[in-house]
């Protein structure tokens, strides 16, 4: 039997196929297209692909004898499953199986941003979530490297460059916007700028996850875990370093619905 974990976010679709003895023989990241159901099929598609399965049922696109657990913001308009299960809940154990001493989450998504506290087995004690303006997401990024005509990997690696990051004190990205475009005509060095864009995305998270608690391991999830520049405006301002994961943070939601899917079926088996 195979488990099949998908997190349809704003951004981005993963997909992690996982077999009977825990391993992953497939996963897949592909950007969101013309909604959930078409990016759905993108990533299932590669992450089959990547599997070496042959055999698919034809009704639902699905492999035969799968079990199929959706998580994300577009769960809800994918066919076909088996059970829905929250994002929260999904990060949570897809982040502590990958490091199992984690106690604290950092999920960094395009349009939310989640700090989920977790024990010792991966259940959720305590979360904060933003999703209702886009500072500290990655949309957040996004409309800053606009601003400054850089790609988002640009935009990390000018941060990294600076000593002295300025401070942008809006939180909303519409009134961030007007000061960085402030700061531009005012000849602030590049890297100050990015790198102070950085930190104000830090500063809003750590204001998230004092309202959780804040306990070690402290792991970054999502699309923006990569980002070195925002790991170290984040270790700055939680003032300790964030943990290493064993496999790849973006994945850790599909990861944490495969881990479900596993549970769930085994259980009724």
């Amino acid at each position: 039997m195979l488990f099949i974990g998908c997190d349809l976010g704003s951004t981005t679709g993963k997909v992690v196929i996982m077999d009977e003895s825990g391993k992953i023989l497939g996963s897949s990241i592909v950007r969101s297209s013309r909604g959930p159901k078409k990016t759905m099929e993108h990533a299932l598609a590669e992450a089959i692909q990547k599997s070496g399965i042959n055999e698919v049922d034809p009704a639902t696109g699905f492999p035969k004898d799968a079990y199929v657990v959706a998580t994300g913001y577009g769960r809800g308009s994918v066919e076909n499953i088996n059970e829905e299960i929250s994002e929260i809940s999904c990060h949570a154990r897809g982040a502590t199986y990958l490091r199992p001493t984690t106690r604290t989450i950092i999920d960094i998504g395009g349009q939310d941003c989640k700090v989920i506290s977790v024990d010792e087995t991966g259940r959720v004690l305590e979360f904060q979530m933003n999703d209702k303006c886009s500072a500290g997401t990655g949309r957040f990024f996004e409309v800053m490297g606009r601003v400054l005509d850089l790609s988002l990997e640009d935009l990390a690696a000018e941060a990294l460059k600076s000593d002295k990051p300025c401070a942008i004190s809006k939180q909303c990205s519409v009134f961030a916007e007007s000061e960085v475009i402030s700061l531009v005509n005012n000849d602030v060095p590049l890297p100050d700028i990015a790198a102070g864009i950085h930190e104000s995305i830090a500063r809003r998270i750590h204001g998230m996850a004092y309202k959780v608690g804040i306990e070690e391991d402290v792991v970054l999830t999502g699309g923006c875990a990569q980002n070195k520049a925002l790991q170290k405006a984040l270790e700055k301002r939680l003032k300790m370093k964030l943990g290493h994961m064993d496999g790849d943070p973006q994945l850790a939601g599909a990861l944490g619905a495969a881990l479900f899917a596993k549970e769930k079926a085994l259980k009724k088996a």
